[in-house]
Parts: C-alpha cells; sequence; structure tokens
C-alpha cells in the first residue's frame, strides 16, 4: 500500500509540469488527511495570561486623529489621557493630535502632530517643497489591495516613502511621548519592557493591515519579534463597546429622549465634556475636569447596562475621520462579557469623505488643474485651507440657518491670479454654484444647504449600510445604538441615524466621544478576555490530496498512478466565514505526507471570502500563510507519519502550529498575510 502511494506521488510531481494547478505548480508534494480530520477542542479556560505588566498604553492610531491613554494594572479603574497636546486649532477642542508627520529633506523623522503642522507651515515654500509632510495616511492600509511592507505612500511634494517607515516613525513616536510621561509620573526611567501596548485598528480591515501594523511596530521597537504578547492589536467598535458597558447615565445622551444630562442641554456641543455629578454642579466640574486628565471608570457594570439582559444585543457604529465600522455584540451575563452576532462590516466612509466633496466642489468652482498645481505648489497653504474648512465643517448642523465663512488664504487668491490671470472673485461669479459666493473678507461664504450636501454622499453610506445591516436575521431585536468616534459629534450623522432608526433602537451617544476608543482599549488591554466569542471575517483552510472520488471530484484535479487516484488542489476547511469562534479556540487536523520520505513539510494555508470552497484553485482563494515543518534525521516508527496541524482562532490574529506527532518537534507561525 506505501509503496504505491510512493509511486504515486512521484507521478504527482512529474505530471505537475503537464497539468497546471496552484498545488502542483509549487511543485508541492503534498499532505494528505489521516482520517479522524475534524477535531475541535476548547480551551477557551486555559487562555495563558503571560507575562505581568505594570501599565496598559493603548495607541488610537487615527486616520485624522491619533493620541494614547493609559492606566496602571494595580488601578484598572483609573484611565489617565495623554497630556495637553502643544498647539490646536481655533473651534477644534482636542484631546488628541492631528496624524500628521514630517520627515526632514534628507528623510529624517522630524515631528509629529500639531508641531509637524505648524514647523511645515511656517518654512519658506522654497524650502517646504524638500521636506515631507504626510498626513491622512492611515487609509493607505485599507485601500491597498495587494499591501506588502514595501507599500509607498506619497508626501505633500508628491515624493514617495515606504509606508512601513511612515507608521514606525508614529509609533515610535508615541513610544517616546508615553515613556516620558510615565518616567515623570513614577519619578525613574520607565522600563519598556513594563507596558503592555494597545494599537487599535477598524475591524473592517483585512488580515494584511493589521499585520502591517504588527511589523510597524516590530520595527519601531515598541515591542520585539521575540516577545509579540507585549502588544494587541485591538478592534476599534470592540474597544468602544467595552467602554460603553462602563457609561454611567451622565456620561451621555440619549438621543431618543432628548433627556439633559449634566447640564448640558441637547443642543450643547455632544462630546465636550465628561462629568461625574450631579446637573447642579456641572458647569463647574465640567470646567475643572478640564484640567484632568484621568478618567475614573467605576467598577460596577453602568447604570445603562444594568438594564442590559441576558442575549441582549445592541450595536456599536464606529465613525472615524478614514472608516464607519459596524459590530453587533450580544451580551452574555453574569460576568458581561460579550458575543459578536455578526461579521464587521463597514467601509470607507469617514469624514475624509466631506473634505474629499469640498475639493471636488473647489475643483468645480476654479477648475482641477489649478486645485493640482496649488496642492503642490503651496502644500502648506493647502494644509492651511483644509483646517479651515475643517472647523467650519463642525459647525454644520440640520438646523443651521446662517452662511459659513471659510477663509482663503491669500496665496490661494494670488496663486490664482497668476495661474489664471483673473481673480477669485470672477471665477465664483462665473461658476454655476450658486451656493457658494464670495465674501468682501476675502472668504468663501457657503449657504448650510451647500455645506449639507458636501456630508450627504458619506451620511447616505453610512446609513444604506447601517439599513443592510439591520436586515439581517441576526440583526433583528437591537437594544440600543452607540454612535462613537469623532464624527459621530455630526449634528448632521445622529439626525439621518435617527430619521433611519425610526425609534427601533434607542441611540446613546457617550461625552467625549472621540476618546471612547482610546479608553476602551485600554480596558481591553487590562483584560482582553473580555470578549469571548467572535465571528471570522474569512474561510481558512489549507490545501491538500485526496483520494479521487469518481463522480464527486472535477476530471481535470485527477492523478493516476499504479492504481492510486488522487484529487489535487483540495481545500480542507478549518472554519468558515462568519462562523463563531471561542476566544482561543483551537481547530485542529491530522495529515500525513503524501511522500513518506519527505524531509521537509509544507503546509499551505488558503483563505477566501466565500463561507464554501471546494479547491484552492477556485477564483477568490489565496495563500495567506505557510507552515514549513523541517523532519530530516528523524526516523518515524509508525507506518504513516502524523502532522498535527492546530490553528488558533478568536483572537484579533490567526496562529497556527505544526507538530511531527513522533517526534514532538513543532514549528509556530503566525500566518503571514502580507504578499511579498
Amino acid at each position: 500500500m506505501m509503496t504505491e502511494k510512493e509511486t504515486a506521488t512521484e507521478k504527482i510531481i512529474t505530471d505537475a509540469m503537464a497539468n497546471p494547478s496552484p498545488a502542483k505548480s509549487m511543485g508541492d508534494p503534498g499532505i494528505t488527511p489521516l482520517s479522524p480530520s475534524h477535531t475541535q477542542q476548547n480551551d477557551t479556560d486555559q487562555v495563558p495570561s503571560g507575562q505581568s505588566f505594570v501599565v496598559v498604553v493603548a495607541i488610537d492610531f487615527g486616520t485624522t486623529s491619533s493620541g494614547y491613554a493609559y492606566a496602571f494594572t494595580k488601578e484598572p479603574e483609573c484611565i489617565h489621557t495623554m497630556r495637553r497636546w502643544e498647539g490646536g486649532d481655533p473651534g477644534v477642542s482636542n484631546q488628541k493630535t492631528p496624524t500628521t508627520i514630517l520627515l526632514t529633506p534628507d528623510r529624517k523623522f522630524h515631528s509629529f502632530g500639531y508641531a509637524a503642522r505648524d514647523f511645515y507651515h511656517d518654512l519658506d515654500p522654497s524650502e517646504s517643497k524638500h521636506w515631507l509632510y504626510l498626513e491622512k495616511f492611515k487609509m493607505k492600509l485599507h485601500t491597498t489591495a495587494n499591501l506588502s511592507i514595501d507599500t509607498d505612500l506619497h508626501a505633500a511634494n508628491g515624493k514617495r516613502v515606504k509606508a512601513l517607515d511612515i507608521f514606525a516613525y508614529a509609533l515610535a513616536f508615541f513610544k517616546e511621548q508615553a515613556l516620558k510621561e510615565l518616567s515623570d509620573q513614577t519619578g525613574g526611567d520607565f522600563d519598556n519592557n513594563d507596558v503592555r501596548w494597545v494599537i487599535t485598528v477598524p475591524a473592517i480591515w483585512k488580515m494584511p493591515a493589521k499585520q502591517f501594523m504588527r511589523e510597524a511596530a516590530y520595527k519601531s521597537a515598541l515591542v520585539s519579534r521575540e516577545n509579540p504578547e507585549q502588544l494587541i492589536i485591538a478592534l476599534e467598535p470592540e474597544a468602544a463597546s467595552i467602554y460603553c458597558r462602563k457609561l454611567r447615565l451622565h456620561q451621555m445622551v440619549d438621543l431618543c429622549t432628548q433627556t439633559t444630562q449634566n447640564g448640558f442641554s441637547p443642543t450643547d456641543n455632544v462630546g465636550s465634556g465628561m462629568t461625574q455629578v450631579s446637573p447642579g454642579h456641572a458647569k463647574e466640574h465640567v470646567r475643572r475636569n478640564r484640567q484632568s486628565r484621568t478618567f475614573l471608570v467605576e467598577n460596577v457594570i453602568g447604570e445603562l447596562w444594568s438594564e442590559l439582559e441576558e442575549g441582549d444585543r445592541y450595536v456599536v457604529v464606529d465613525c472615524g475621520g478614514g472608516t464607519v465600522d459596524l459590530t453587533v455584540h450580544q451580551i452574555r451575563l453574569p460576568e458581561g462579557h460579550l458575543k459578536e452576532l455578526y461579521k464587521a462590516s463597514g467601509g470607507p466612509y469617514g469624514s475624509l469623505g466631506i473634505d474629499y466633496e469640498f475639493e471636488k466642489l473647489l475643483c468645480k468652482i476654479f477648475g482641477q488643474d489649478f486645485i493640482d498645481q496649488f496642492k503642490i505648489k503651496r502644500p502648506a497653504a493647502w494644509v492651511d485651507l483644509m483646517i479651515a474648512f475643517e472647523s467650519r465643517k463642525r459647525a454644520a448642523a440640520p438646523d443651521r440657518t446662517n452662511p459659513l465663512n471659510i477663509n482663503l488664504p491669500f496665496s490661494f487668491i494670488d496663486y490664482y491670479k497668476k495661474f489664471r490671470g483673473h481673480s477669485v472673485e470672477h471665477a465664483l461669479r462665473k461658476s454655476n454654484v450658486d451656493f457658494v459666493k464670495w465674501s468682501s473678507q476675502g472668504m468663501l461664504r457657503m449657504s448650510p444647504d451647500a455645506m449639507n450636501s458636501l456630508f450627504k454622499p458619506t451620511i447616505d453610506h453610512i446609513i444604506q449600510h447601517l439599513r443592510e445591516l439591520f436586515e439581517k436575521p441576526e440583526v433583528s431585536d437591537i437594544k440600543f445604538l452607540f454612535l462613537v468616534g469623532g464624527f459621530a459629534e455630526s449634528p448632521l450623522l445622529q439626525q439621518a441615524v435617527q430619521n433611519m432608526l425610526q425609534g427601533r433602537s434607542r441611540i446613546i451617544i457617550p461625552h467625549d466621544v472621540g476618546l471612547t476608543i482610546l479608553k476602551g482599549a485600554v480596558l481591553f488591554g487590562l483584560d482582553p478576555s473580555i470578549i469571548k466569542v467572535r465571528r471570522s471575517p474569512l474561510t481558512y483552510g489549507v490545501g491538500v490530496l485526496n483520494r479521487f472520488v469518481e463522480g464527486k471530484h472535477p476530471p481535470e484535479k485527477l492523478l493516476v498512478k499504479d492504481g492510486t487516484r488522487w484529487c489535487t488542489d483540495v481545500f480542507d476547511t478549518f472554519i468558515a466565514a462568519d462562523q463563531s469562534v471561542a476566544l482561543g479556540e483551537m481547530v485542529k487536523r491530522s495529515y500525513t505526507p503524501a511522500k513518506p520520505s519527505q524531509q521537509v513539510i509544507v503546509i499551505h494555508v488558503y483563505c477566501s471570502e466565500k463561507e464554501n470552497v471546494g479547491f484552492i484553485s477556485e477564483p477568490g482563494v489565496r495563500k495567506c500563510g505557510t507552515l514549513r515543518l523541517d523532519v530530516t534525521g528523524t526516523e518515524s516508527t509508525a507506518p504513516r507519519r502524523e502532522i498535527q496541524t492546530l490553528m488558533q482562532f478568536g483572537d484579533t490574529e490567526i496562529r497556527a502550529m505544526a507538530v511531527d506527532v513522533s517526534t514532538g518537534r513543532t514549528v509556530k507561525s503566525s500566518i503571514d498575510f502580507l504578499s511579498h
């Protein structure tokens, strides 16, 4: 029997030339399942706690703004948000700093955040064109189809830089800031090994983008490859969800009742203050609290949460600058653990979309050719114009009647005259955009309708997505909808969500809505096992050879030698898309080398967005990882060498392991999703 199998495998390898198929073209002798293949074991209770850390620091690396927060493991109820940043924007109170980075002309890191923006802005135009300034670059990880270690970004002056370098510089900056603050707090040099780091990413990011963040963290020396447990990649809406459980009634606004909490009337800017006292002292307390950066997360479950019962469902809508993420969670009592009911969905519908609409409007008025030139030739002035737009964008509201004025930088007016030979004013009169006028103070005057129309495409996308989500059978009977993330502050978005839901769920917006994710990420770092069940975003499996079954297997997959008929390219599924996965759940399979004399056994891991996959050659299936098990110099006494393959799911990353049962030799690997 064995010899027959051996020759069959020899034949497989020689046939590889004749019959193109993914497995054979890789010259892969292949593995074949041992019969009792489908075993699942639940190791949820023995999730290793790993080393102990003194502090958890979470970095919210946002598309438009970023920041960090931390808590000492000894006082987990005290979450500290970072120190106030130098420089700030008029009309935008911010605990976070803009996600902007500046490199010197010789590509060394210079500064991050407001500091980068202000320095770049103050450079002479003749000089600034040599400096590399980047903003809003995080979206590149979401939009790049074949993301790799070598993916490029474009700086404002059009020059290319390696994305990995930029992300690593940014993380190194946060590492330095946080360690400096921790050293000041503890009165000594704070050791990075005592920190558990948490970085947040959108839940809809594909695996390559998540892995890219981890690679950047290694490059920035935030953590070392030898100690991957020191870094947790947390999903933004999950972090928000964890924080929302802790909310007390005075820490949020319930849009449906529109009651005033802690002295804010509903028309006040929601999300600007955070208090923990009775309404009477609220205003005074808010003022004092601005100085304090420590939030007490009470150990009790929030009042809102006490209304939730076992099995209740809620949706978290995380609206950021770049993406909108929707997650559906269900409560599991008694501990209030969370279970994900439907795989994360959403898309690139963040508030950046409004900026693009504004840019399109400018192109319509002044011409695409001018705007493209202006951005390259006067990049600092372009940044200025977008800052001016940002503060007006925040003033947009459904019931607004007076126009919004946007300052045009002098160099815009000046450069336009040089470029076109006529004035900006002339361009506005000539353009058929009737709701944008020129005001004599050198401003663009936009009617509220004009501003609202810039919001419309983005908000329509979000509402459309919510509609589709609410039509899913898993998403019925939603008790609460939490609106979080910086864009959640927009009254236009709030109104649109209310109109869509028609009272089907209560809409809750936490105060300090932009910091919700940051604080939740700290809580998650303190207890990563809080989310017990997730949904797998993809189907995972390995490529194997099976005995050929007439009528079941397609003839073009057949390989015959000495009476043994093999079917190649079979996709052996480990877990299917949207299947529930418990935290730490292991799926175990046993295989045997199709050729017993094989010295290196290579197992290829494939993934697909489809739930049912038969063959690795189907469209949409791609290779996402490889396990190489070297068994040279070991003799197996068993007639068939058993190779166990284990995949551990349920965390935000996937780990794989192969074991040679006869010798106990193992190889571990985290699945490599970046295309090389």
